[in-house]
């Protein structure tokens, strides 16, 4: 029965009071041998703890526990012979310093965004029709559909033009409420794509772009204004009699869907909902991506946090039959943005990499809709202390290292077939 009370606080808050961790400690464990890889594994499955990210065998993985839950957790891990160390002391700290940070300079009057701090649904919204409105040569913005609680999800299409034949990447970010780095790094690059264009207007000239910057909107607002490790979708689980609330997106795809790596239980965070496609911000980006499919040839959805450049497959250990050419596509993207800063991405799958994943997006896009360039792309940062509550001045500097990449993805995307 504690379990069930500390699962509830820790993972399904359902009342409207702002989430508070104070107390709350984050642990880095690291799982050396198969029966300890499995100890963390039945640990995630049973709900008590936040497994920030994936597991993966003799790599780090980060853990946060309630302050009652701290000692039992330590204790599990001693007794299995884990390796930790604490990361965070109080996850309250982190989430109250400070917000001040760079500013980006000039920029559109008509919008709010200047990457100095994560902005909330209304203003990302608005920063794309505004970018419409002063570019219309350039951008349109669309409604792929709607979120569980109404919210628009925004598709925006930057194109100079041309028959609909152009070669096309599609990109989204936000599927997981808490990262908020994510839909910050993809406006930034948005925003250099379209209003640096004179500087490298082959990026647009000889590619179609299409980006959904947000496709978790009710889970990223109830990260802003209750819980701010907020992780999955919005959507009730009273069909399947749970009080818990929220599917995990991204193990809601209906390619290999509930095959591992997930779970069965609405209360736990990675719940793959009860049926693929269950979702409807998942079936938006699924027919969104579906209907410019037979001329995507790179798929990217951006996540964080840890530094990884993912291929698939997540159901499996298997390689794709072109790992090769992923991983050396993947690998030259990835020199372009370590030569910014020097950051530190590993580049792999998915699976071999960390642990198995069945349902996420990009093996959809691969498996089903054929984009052969299909990719996660786990952002800042690897450590030592940040997690997903990444200070705001970094968003700049993430955003400049990432463009670097994606300009290599265009210009091979440019000269594929």
């Amino acid at each position: 029965m504690k379990k069930l009370v500390v699962l509830f606080a820790i993972v399904c808050p359902i009342f409207a009071n702002v989430q508070q961790y104070d107390g709350y400690q984050v642990y880095e464990v690291t799982a050396k041998t198969i029966h300890q890889l499995q100890d963390l594994i039945d640990l995630e499955q049973s709900g008590s703890y936040d497994f920030w990210n994936r597991i993966g065998f003799n790599a780090p993985t980060d853990i946060m526990a309630a302050p009652d839950r701290i000692t039992q957790l330590t204790d599990y891990l001693s007794k299995s012979n884990i390796e930790y160390r604490m990361k965070i002391s109080n996850v309250q700290q982190l989430i109250d310093r400070p917000k001040a940070s760079a500013k980006l300079g000039p920029h559109s009057p008509r919008y709010n965004l200047t990457w100095d701090n994560y902005y909330r649904y209304d203003d990302i919204v608005e920063f794309a029709y505004e970018l419409a409105a002063s570019y219309p040569q350039l951008v349109s913005v669309s409604s792929a559909g709607q979120s569980y609680e109404g919210r628009e999800m925004i598709l925006m299409k930057i194109s100079s033009g041309g028959d609909g034949t152009k070669n096309a990447i599609f990109v989204d970010a936000g599927i997981h409420a808490r990262e908020w780095i994510a839909p910050a790094t993809v406006t930034y690059i948005i925003r250099e794509l379209v209003e640096n264009y004179a500087a490298h207007p082959q990026y647009i000239d000889d590619v179609d772009w299409f980006f959904m910057p947000l496709i978790n909107p009710d889970g990223y607002e109830f990260s802003h204004t209750n819980v701010r490790l907020w992780r999955k979708n919005r959507r009730p689980n009273d069909d399947v009699n749970s009080t818990c609330i929220g599917t995990d997106l991204n193990r809601n795809f209906g390619y290999h869907w509930n095959e591992g790596g997930s779970s069965d239980s609405p209360c736990n965070e990675m719940y793959h909902g009860p049926e693929a496609f269950s979702e409807a911000e998942s079936r938006v980006v699924r027919d969104a991506i579906w209907a410019e499919a037979n001329r995507t040839k790179s798929y990217m959805t951006v996540h964080s946090y840890g530094q990884y450049w993912l291929t698939p497959w997540g159901y499996t250990a298997e390689l794709p039959d072109d790992y090769d050419q992923m991983y050396a596509l993947a690998a030259e993207a990835v020199a372009a943005l370590t030569a910014v800063y020097g950051t530190q991405y590993e580049i792999g799958s998915g699976t071999v990499l960390l642990y198995p994943n069945s349902g996420p997006s990009d093996d959809w896009a691969k498996g089903v809709a054929g984009i052969p360039y299909s990719y996660t792309i786990e952002l800042r940062d690897k450590g030592p202390v940040y997690g997903f509550l990444l200070p705001p001045d970094q968003i700049i500097p993430s955003g400049i290292e990432t463009w670097e990449a994606f300009k290599v993805i265009a210009e091979n995307v440019a000269k594929m077939p």
